[in-house]
């Protein structure tokens, strides 16, 4: 079955819509203990370096899970793999409902952590069998909105809902949420067939055809494109983790915002993230089309917004302004770093085979998630150690975002070329296939 034959619009779509749904669901999981931090943190009478650690917690296995359904995703259907992670973090969702001490919301978040680590790159990899490559960064990033809806549901639903009922409540409400969509998959999700014959081989119109069937992960994890797409992933997730972690307490307590205005705030800056990601990722799938080569359409435009994001966080930083102000540039200076996470795997699916696409997604975001595990935890020694700088403490942690934004963008704007990867791992793989 040839690629243009088995693309199909309406279901890939439809696909689609559910993951974007899935990716909702993901991160409100994620970002639910950010929003309730403040009276969490005074029912449980945590510190800001406590709390910093247990929000990281969730991404301490986050990695490992990542990595091992990766592989078991190259062999088994993603349709399946999609509900047993839906319906385990209804599930998981219970115990910290009901949860008293600190160790035990710690190892529901490890838990949590390693039941979600898997979803997004699993997700792509069941998106890509229904997508060829140039019609793929549209979608990937519709996806990545899921993560957009979720934030700004939260910033806007958990603060009224701690209001009411209490910080509790808020993780009923989320297993009642992953309970319908897991309905829903059960119903209308499938395996696309796109990239894949009969037999599980690679379509020949597939870009990664001009790879053999499979290459010794060694070569591939050592490739200067691969451990580029690496660190720009990693920084981004840790702007990720300062995000969903530190802002909804950073605008309440740093910039003196009420609890339901904070959230509001969040919300607004979160939701600005939606219409830049998905037009940067429309821009760059138009550039291939009209024929810019990947390396400038996804690669030197995802280093171009890293570097404007980045220099904007420093302006955030450095210079006098208002609240509402430094809410404004945070909202522009975290949605442009944020594109790397679309079309990274774009770009990873030039380089490796189909056959080992699944894991080496999955082994990107494991490897790229670290930085989420670590961003909280330091972000919470530095507001601890100035406790009393006020916003200044927030804006401390900011700036050395920004600064590692700079570092793997200039990184990978001398090291990541997609087409001279591809070159060299075929040069390479030649003797092997001999």
């Amino acid at each position: 079955m040839s690629a243009s034959s088995a693309y199909q619009p309406k279901p890939a779509w439809m696909i689609t819509a559910l993951l974007t749904w899935l990716a909702m669901i993901n991160f409100l999981d994620k970002i639910v203990l950010g929003m309730v931090a403040v009276p969490l943190m005074a029912d449980m009478h945590l510190s800001p370096a406590q709390f910093g650690l247990v929000a990281g917690s969730f991404f301490w296995l986050f990695s490992t899970s990542t990595v091992i359904v990766g592989f078991l995703s190259n062999r088994i259907e993603t349709r399946w793999i999609l509900l047993a992670m839906g319906a385990s973090w209804s599930i998981l969702q219970l115990p910290q409902a009901f949860t008293d001490s600190v160790f035990a919301l710690l190892v529901c978040r490890v838990l949590l952590g390693a039941a979600e680590g898997p979803s997004f790159p699993t997700s792509v990899h069941a998106l890509f069998k229904w997508f060829p490559d140039h019609k793929r960064s549209v979608p990937v990033a519709v996806i990545n909105q899921g993560a957009v809806i979720g934030m700004v549901l939260a910033g806007v639903g958990i603060p009224l809902i701690t209001l009411r009922w209490g910080w509790r409540a808020n993780f009923f409400v989320l297993a009642a949420i992953g309970c319908v969509w897991c309905a829903l998959w059960l119903c209308f999700g499938r395996e696309g067939l796109l990239g894949a014959r009969p037999g599980g081989a690679q379509a020949q119109a597939d870009p990664a055809e001009q790879v053999p069937e499979r290459l010794p992960y060694r070569r591939i994890l050592t490739d200067t494109s691969v451990l580029c797409i690496f660190l720009l992933g990693f920084v981004a997730y840790w702007l990720l983790g300062q995000t969903i972690t530190w802002l909804p307490t950073y605008l309440e307590k740093g910039l003196g915002f009420g609890g339901v205005v904070a959230g509001r705030w969040f919300a607004l800056v979160i939701a600005f993230a939606a219409p830049v990601t998905v037009g940067l990722s429309a821009l760059s799938q138009s550039m291939v089309k009209h024929g810019a080569t990947t390396r400038e359409a996804r690669v030197q435009l995802s280093c171009a917004t890293m570097i404007g994001g980045a220099l904007l966080f420093v302006a955030l930083a450095t210079i006098e302004l208002t609240p509402v102000q430094k809410v404004l540039c945070y909202a522009i200076a975290g949605a442009l770093p944020m594109l790397c996470l679309t079309l990274a795997p774009a770009i990873l699916a030039e380089i490796v085979p189909f056959a080992q696409r699944g894991s080496i997604i999955a082994i990107n975001t494991a490897i790229s998630s670290l930085g989420a595990a670590v961003g909280p935890a330091v972000a919470g020694r530095i507001i601890q150690s100035r406790a009393n700088a006020g916003s200044h403490a927030y804006e401390l942690g900011i700036l050395v975002t920004a600064a590692l934004l700079i570092v793997a963008a200039l990184v990978a704007l001398r090291w990541l070329h997609p087409a001279r990867s591809l070159r060299t791992l075929n040069r390479e793989a030649a003797p092997l296939a001999a």
